[in-house]
């Protein structure tokens, strides 16, 4: 592995590394439940799985099969 040839500074060092920061992330709002969650992922309503304002797992589907 290639190795700097000579030592850069601890200022130098700090310098670069100070760009390396956390955006906020980014907030969507569901048009169909009004539910705030984050972009591209699934979030759950009401025992409800939604992905992109649709039903993927439906909370009462869920319900019967653990009865059962």
């Amino acid at each position: 592995m290639p190795n700097p040839k000579w030592r850069h500074s601890k200022r130098r060092k700090r310098a670069r590394r100070t760009h390396y920061k956390i955006d906020a992330p980014q907030i969507a709002t569901c048009p169909t439940t009004g539910e705030k969650h984050l972009f591209h992922h699934a979030y759950m309503v009401e025992g409800n799985l939604y992905y992109r304002g649709q039903i993927l797992i439906s909370g009462e589907a869920s319900g019967d099969a653990a009865e059962a």
